[in-house]
C-alpha cells in the first residue's frame, strides 16, 4: 500500500455504545475492550465522560466509544443530552450499539433514543438486549422490536454470555467495511494522488505542467484561454504516480464570451471538487488580482489541500536580492489571499524550470502532515487546554458562557488520499461560538499539530435544540 493512502485505508472500524443510564454500557465496553476502562457501578448516570479504546476481539480489530453524559432523569436537560450521545454516535461511529435493559422492559428513554438513531439511515444500528443473565429474560425480545432495529441479541456483561454472537455480527459488518477500502485502495493505487492545476487565464498553468513532465503535452500560447478543457494526465515521479489535472483558466462570469468558456468553467469548478490537492497558479509578476481571490475562495469553500504556485518568479523584482524578493512575495500573497494563510507557496518560473522540484517537496509535506491525524482523545485534551488557558467571554446579549462539550473528527472524503478533518463540537449553544473564538481554536491546534496545506471546517453543534 502507497504511504499516502495508508491513514484512512488502514482505519479501523468504530464501534459507539449508546444507550440510556444503568443499561450496562460501560460492562459491554469493558468486555468487549476484554479490560477494565469504564467505570461500572449500579447508579445511573456515571459515564460522564466519552472513553476510547481498542478492541482486539473482533476482524479487524475496532475503536470502541463508550459514551457518557447521560442524565438520570427523563426530563428536558436528558433530551438534550441524549441528543448529544446519539449524534456523537452517528458522527463517528461505523457500527452503532444500542442498550436496552432487558430485565426493566422497554422504557420511554428507550423510545426516545431510539427516535433520535433512526434518523441515522447510513449506520448498521444492533440493538443489544443486556442483563439476559438467561433464557428467560429473552422473551422481552418481542417488546423491543417495535424499536424499529429488530428483536436485538441477547447478551449479559456481567456474564460474557452470547458475546461470541455478538463478536460476529460485529465482524459481519466490518466485512463490507474491509470490501468497500479494497475497493477504494484498488482505484486509489491506479489513479495515485489527483493534482488539479487552478488559476486564471495565461498564469501559466500549461506551462508548468509542460515544465513537470519536460514534455510539451499542453498547447502553450500568449493567447489567454487556450486550455478550453480539464485534461487529466497521467505522471510518474520516482515511484509515485500522480494524476495531473490541467484546468482552463477562470474568467469572471461577465467577461465568458462563449458557451464553451461557461462550460470549460463548469469543468474547473468540478476538477477543484474531484481532485486531492489543488496548486493554485498565480502570475506573480502581474500581481495577485480580483479572480484570483475569487478561485482562491472557491478552493477554501470546497475545504481542499491547498499549494499556493507564485510562478514568473524570475519576472518579479529582478534586480533586488533573492531573499527581499522572497520576502515581498510573501507579504503579497499573505496580505491578499489571507483566507488561505493555511496554504504554503513555493516561488517558481515555468518558463525556465525552476524550482519545481520544491513543488513536490511541499506536495509530500502537506500529504505527510495529513496522515499524523490527531486522535479524538488527543483532540479533546487539545481543545480543553485551549479554553482553560484563554475561556470564552460572556456573551453580551445571551449573557452564557461557550461551553465545548465534546469534539470529534469527520472526513469530507472519507477515502481521500489527503484527508480534511472536520470538527465537529458539541456545545451548550451555537450561538455562543464567536468567529474570533473559533480562529483561536483552530490557531492553537495548529501551533501543537502539523496541518499545512489542510483546511481545519468547523461544525459547531447545539446540545439545546429549541
Amino acid at each position: 500500500m502507497s504511504e499516502d493512502i495508508a491513514p484512512i485505508l488502514q482505519k479501523s472500524p468504530t464501534v459507539a455504545i449508546v444507550g440510556r443510564p444503568n443499561v450496562g454500557k460501560s460492562s459491554i465496553f469493558n468486555r468487549l475492550a476484554a479490560r477494565k476502562i469504564a467505570i461500572v457501578m449500579d447508579q445511573p448516570g456515571i459515564t460522564r465522560d466519552r472513553i476510547h479504546a481498542k478492541c482486539e476481539l473482533t476482524s479487524p480489530s475496532c475503536d470502541l466509544i463508550d459514551t457518557g453524559g447521560i442524565g438520570e432523569e427523563a426530563d428536558e436537560e436528558f433530551t438534550s443530552d441524549v441528543q448529544v450521545e446519539a449524534e456523537i454516535a452517528m458522527s463517528t461511529a461505523d457500527v452503532i450499539l444500542f442498550v436496552v435493559d432487558a430485565r426493566q422492559g422497554l422504557q420511554m428513554a428507550d423510545e426516545t433514543i431510539a427516535k433520535i438513531l433512526r434518523r441515522a439511515s447510513d449506520k448498521p444500528i444492533e440493538l443489544i438486549l443486556n442483563k439476559c443473565d438467561t433464557s428467560e429474560f429473552e422473551t422481552m425480545a418481542g417488546d423491543f422490536a417495535k424499536l424499529g432495529f429488530g428483536c436485538g441479541t441477547p447478551v449479559s456483561a456481567e456474564h460474557g454470555r452470547n458475546f461470541s454472537m455478538l463478536l460476529e455480527t460485529l465482524d459481519e459488518h466490518f466485512e463490507t467495511f474491509e470490501s468497500e477500502i479494497e475497493q477504494v485502495r484498488g482505484h486509489a493505487l491506479e489513479v495515485g494522488l489527483k493534482i488539479a492545476m487552478i488559476g486564471r487565464p495565461n498564469a501559466g498553468k500549461s506551462s508548468l505542467i509542460n515544465s513537470i513532465m519536460n514534455d510539451e503535452r499542453t498547447i502553450v500560447s500568449e493567447i489567454s484561454g487556450t486550455t478550453r478543457d480539464a485534461v487529466d494526465i497521467p505522471y510518474r515521479r520516482g515511484k509515485e504516480k500522480h494524476t495531473l489535472i490541467d484546468t482552463a483558466g477562470l474568467r469572471p462570469r461577465g467577461k465568458r464570451d462563449s458557451s464553451v468558456e461557461v462550460f470549460s468553467a463548469m469543468r474547473t469548478e468540478k476538477a477543484i471538487r474531484r481532485a486531492d490537492l489543488v496548486l493554485l497558479v498565480v502570475d506573480l509578476d502581474a500581481g495577485v488580482s480580483a479572480m484570483d481571490r475569487k478561485i482562491a475562495r472557491q478552493i477554501q469553500l470546497e475545504g481542499k489541500p491547498c499549494i499556493i504556485i507564485a510562478n514568473k518568479f524570475d519576472l518579479y523584482y529582478p534586480d533586488k536580492p533573492k531573499p527581499e524578493r522572497m520576502q515581498k512575495a510573501k507579504e503579497h500573497l499573505r496580505d491578499e489571499l489571507f483566507f488561505l494563510h493555511y496554504a504554503p507557496f513555493v516561488s517558481v518560473s515555468a518558463l525556465k524550470s525552476q524550482s519545481i522540484d520544491q513543488i513536490f517537496r511541499s506536495v509530500a509535506k502537506v500529504r505527510d502532515g495529513a496522515k499524523n491525524a490527531l486522535s479524538t482523545g488527543e483532540l479533546n485534551r487539545l481543545i480543553q487546554n485551549a479554553i482553560i488557558r484563554n475561556p470564552p467571554s460572556e456573551h453580551k446579549i445571551i449573557k452564557k458562557r461557550l461551553k465545548i462539550l465534546y469534539v470529534t473528527t469527520a472526513y469530507n472524503e472519507r477515502y481521500a488520499q489527503i484527508p480534511v478533518p472536520k470538527l465537529i463540537l458539541f456545545v451548550n449553544d451555537k450561538r455562543l461560538m464567536s468567529e474570533n473564538y473559533q480562529a483561536y481554536l483552530e490557531n492553537r491546534i495548529r501551533d501543537e499539530h502539523i496541518c499545512l496545506g489542510l483546511p481545519i471546517p468547523f461544525s459547531v453543534r447545539s446540545r439545546n435544540r429549541k
